[in-house]
């Protein structure tokens, strides 16, 4: 189905050998010059010069890349925190970072993996805009012996490396913050897109904190729903459909992302309840902390993304270089939905609200003027 598997395979064979043979002609040149110029009164010289050239052939020879396929730039944190540690990560270890940009398009990921592999990556990162339709690529892409890393988002595979933040937990902290503010009432869940494992993990983390309340009646969930894409105009949507079905009568939103989560507050501002109506979101996007300043947002699940993609740089550098999966450092197994046991590296999140907003200032995630731009100074602490 994927040309790869056949066509690449002895691309990649090819370019192998093609490495060895410059390092074994190097070798060869190095040992006819040290013959013929050895008893030369200049030999010492002209010797040190050919090692010269051999060990800069041997690093080239040595050389690795390392592909990364991003769904989209639409999220703020791709671009901004997630790459340019990730990239810093590769290259400081003497590798080659090569990346495409799907758009979204699960169909143009498959294709860009395909480019990626045919580029000559020896290991990939892959950020899945779904994780169901990526997985022949990645299949292939194993058979080939280029190792995997499942970036932020489930590829299931056991064979790939899954780094992520442990998404169940930032599902937890999202409903805690709302349910200390709101511990009963109506209560609506703006989930993220369908085709993406992190919806269901946040949401099953909220379900975890709120379900006693759930079963009691303390609170009501009076809408649910997905958002393709996760984008905030969906959400927005989705959100005005569920205000008008209740009469506006809806006491806290658990949104699952900041994207969405200011979808939801464009919503609710329209209707005068923005500020009123408690909202959860997740990555610490500055307009959603500038929200939290503010007080239209309660929570933002943060999670440095330099650090993820730090971790994810270093891992492929290990994977690109030969390192099996069981011996990349700092992993645990992870349990999948679909019944695999990934080997995982999942960091920790912090929530965010206005209690602790220096945390993101101290960290050099955020300015203070941007932060708090529109805010009345004294109403926050952080913004004086």
């Amino acid at each position: 189905m994927y040309p790869i598997l056949d066509s690449y395979l002895l691309g990649r064979n090819q370019r192998v050998f093609n490495r060895k043979l410059v390092a074994i002609l190097a070798i060869l040149a190095l040992v006819l010059v040290v013959a013929a110029c050895g008893d030369d009164e200049g030999g010492e010289t002209t010797t040190t010069g050919a090692a010269t050239t051999t060990a800069a052939s041997s690093t080239t020879a040595a050389g690795f890349t390392v592909g990364v396929s991003w769904n989209n730039y639409n999220e703020e944190r791709w671009a901004k925190w997630d790459e340019p540690d990730m990239k810093a990560a590769i290259e400081a270890a003497g590798g080659t970072y090569i990346s495409t940009d799907a758009g979204s398009s699960a169909e143009q990921q498959i294709a860009d993996v395909e480019q990626l592999i045919a580029q000559g990556a020896d290991a990939l990162i892959i950020l899945a805009q779904d994780g169901t339709a990526i997985k022949p690529a990645v299949a292939s892409a194993l058979e080939q012996g280029i190792p995997v890393i499942a970036y932020d988002r489930l590829i299931e595979d056991p064979g790939a490396l899954y780094i992520t933040f442990d998404n169940v937990e930032v599902g937890r902290m999202q409903a805690r913050a709302i349910f200390a503010v709101v511990p009963e009432g109506n209560y609506v869940f703006i989930k993220g897109n369908s085709a993406d494992a992190n919806a269901d993990f946040l949401r099953a983390g909220q379900q975890e904190v709120l379900q006693a309340a759930l079963d009691s009646g303390a609170i009501v969930n009076v809408g649910e729903m997905y958002t393709d894409n996760w984008d905030p105009a969906v959400a927005q949507t989705n959100m005005e459909q569920i205000l008008t079905q209740n009469d506006n009568n809806v006491d806290a939103v658990v949104a699952s992302n900041d994207g969405t989560a200011g979808g939801v507050v464009t919503a609710l501002a329209a209707q005068g309840l923005a500020g009123i109506v408690p909202v959860s979101g997740q990555d610490g996007d500055a307009a959603a902390l500038n929200r939290i300043a503010l007080g239209t947002q309660t929570v933002s699940v943060w999670k440095d993304a330099r650090e993820l993609g730090r971790a994810a740089g270093e891992a492929a550098v290990l994977l690109a270089q030969g390192t099996a999966l069981a011996d990349i450092p700092n992993t645990v197994i992870f349990d999948s939905p679909g019944g695999n046991q990934m080997v995982s590296i999942l960091l920790t999140p912090v929530p965010i609200t206005q209690d602790n907003l220096q945390l993101v200032v101290d960290a050099g995630w955020i300015d203070v003027a941007t932060l708090c731009q529109g805010v009345t100074a004294g109403t926050v602490l952080v913004c004086g």
